[in-house]
C-alpha cells in the first residue's frame, strides 16, 4: 500500500521535545508530497475524531517549545476491543495510511493492539523523560528532565551549604530510577535511592555519619519516587540524627520547560526517520538511538524486554561521595 496520508498524535505524560518531534513528522512527510493530519489528544481526540489536517506553517515556531501542541491524553475505551475497532473504523473514514505515535511505555503498547487489528501501518517514536523505553538510549525529554531537575539541585546545594543541612530530593521515577542516577551521579549527591537496587535506610544513616566525621556539614540525597517517599526518608533519618533536615519533591516542573539542545536533535532526527521508515514499507516499529546510530526495532519488542539501569554508575556515584 502507497503512502498518501499520514496521522500523527502524542500520548501519555508530556515530554519536552514533543514539539519538536512533530514539526519533523510533519515537514519531513510534506517534503515527500504527503499530507498530514494532526489528531488531538492521543487515542482520546483519535475516538472522538479531533482531527485536522496540519501544514508547514502549523509547526512554526514550536521547536523550542516544551509540552506538546497536539496535547495529549489517557483514555481507558482505547484499551478495549471496542475501542481499538473504533479508532480503526476512524482511521480508515478519514483515509489515514499510517499513523506515527509519541509517547512512552503504554503509548507504544496501544499501538501494538491497534496494529494487530488494523491495516494501517504504525510507527512509534519513544517519548518520555523516565528513559524506561527498550530499543533506545534516549528518549525524548529525558536529558531536559535531567537537566531541569539538576538546575533545581545545584541550587539547593547552595542552601544546604550555608545553612549546613541534609536535602533528602525526590525526583520522578514511579518504576524506574533513570532519572534519579543520572541527577544523583551528575549532582554529586551523597546518596541515590532507586527502585531497581534494594537499600537499608539504616545504611544510609551510617553513611551520613561518615560523611560527618569526615568534616561533611551538608548533604543532597536523591531519591525517586518509586524508591521511597523523601518525606519518609526525612523523617526516618531526623528521628536517629542531629542534623538539620529538609525535604523538596520537584515534581511536574521535570516535565515542562524548553527542551534542551539534545532533547531538540533526538526529536528532529527521530520525527524524521520514523517517516522514512514508513516510505520504505516498514511499518509496527519503534525508531529509537542506540550507540549514536538511529535504529528501528519490532514494536512489539518493548513487551518483550524491560530497560535495565546501568548499575555502574551508581557504584561510580558512591565512590564519589566517599
Amino acid at each position: 500500500m502507497s503512502l498518501r496520508r499520514i496521522g500523527v498524535l502524542t500520548s501519555g505524560g508530556d515530554s519536552p521535545g514533543m514539539n519538536a518531534a512533530i514539526r519533523a513528522v510533519v515537514r519531513t512527510a510534506l517534503y515527500y508530497g504527503l499530507e498530514v493530519y494532526g489528531i488531538k489528544r492521543g487515542y482520546a481526540g483519535l475516538l472522538a475524531e479531533e482531527i485536522e489536517p496540519m501544514s508547514s506553517i502549523s509547526v512554526g515556531g514550536i521547536i523550542n517549545r516544551g509540552g506538546t501542541i497536539l496535547r495529549t491524553a489517557r483514555c481507558e475505551e482505547f484499551k478495549t476491543p471496542a475501542g481499538l475497532q473504533k479508532a480503526a473504523a476512524i482511521l480508515d473514514k478519514h483515509g489515514i495510511d499510517a499513523l506515527v505515535i509519541i509517547g512512552g511505555d503504554g503509548s507504544m503498547r496501544g499501538a501494538v493492539e491497534l496494529s494487530r487489528i488494523c491495516p494501517v501501518k504504525v510507527m512509534g517514536i519513544p517519548g518520555t523523560i523516565d528513559n524506561d523505553i527498550p530499543g533506545t538510549d534516549y528518549s525524548i525529554g529525558f536529558d531536559t528532565a535531567v537537566n531541569t531537575a539538576l538546575e533545581a539541585i545545584d541550587k539547593v546545594r547552595d542552601t544546604a551549604y550555608s545553612h549546613e543541612r541534609v536535602f533528602v530530593i525526590e525526583v520522578m521515577g514511579r518504576h524506574k530510577g533513570f532519572i534519579a542516577l543520572e541527577v544523583g551521579l551528575a549532582g554529586g549527591a551523597e546518596a541515590i535511592l532507586i527502585p531497581e537496587v534494594p537499600y537499608d535506610l539504616a545504611d544510609l544513616l551510617d553513611k551520613l555519619h561518615e560523611s560527618y566525621k569526615r568534616g561533611k556539614t551538608s548533604s543532597i540525597i536523591v531519591v525517586a519516587e518509586g524508591a521511597a517517599r523523601a518525606e519518609d526518608v526525612k523523617k526516618f533519618l531526623q528521628e536517629h540524627t542531629p542534623y538539620h533536615l529538609r525535604a523538596l519533591v520537584l515534581g511536574h516542573m521535570q516535565r515542562g520547560g524548553s527542551p534542551t539542545a539534545f532533547d531538540r536533535v533526538l526529536a528532529t532526527q527521530l520525527g524524521h526517520y520514523a517517516v522514512r521508515r514508513l516510505l520504505d514499507g516498514h511499518t509496527n516499529e519503534m525508531v529509537g538511538l542506540e550507540g549514536g546510530r538511529l535504529v528501528s526495532v519490532p514494536i512489539e519488542y518493548i513487551q518483550t524486554t524491560v530497560k535495565t539501569i546501568d548499575v555502574r554508575k551508581l557504584e561510580l556515584a558512591n565512590i564519589m561521595a566517599t
